[in-house]
């Protein structure tokens, strides 16, 4: 699988399991809406300190974000 389009991915299904919509999900992140709308439509990808903050929340959420890195990276969050 292409790296951005799994990153385009596991943003998008990031936020759904979050529930938070992207304008908030940007906010969680210390992003703009639109930077997070680049990130799902795969016209860019996360900074260094984004995946920081990705990798951050999706240790937070525990079983379910480790599935979830495990799906698109093969290995644990």
């Amino acid at each position: 699988m292409d790296e951005q389009y799994a990153m385009a991915n596991l943003v998008r299904e990031l936020r759904a399991l979050t529930g938070l919509t992207q304008e908030k999900f940007a906010a969680r992140l210390g992003v703009t809406f639109p930077t997070i709308n680049r990130w799902e439509n795969n016209r860019a990808k996360p900074s260094p300190l984004a995946l920081e903050k990705i990798e951050s929340l999706l240790r937070s959420l525990g079983d379910k974000g480790e599935a979830l890195h495990k799906g698109y990276f093969g290995k644990e969050a």
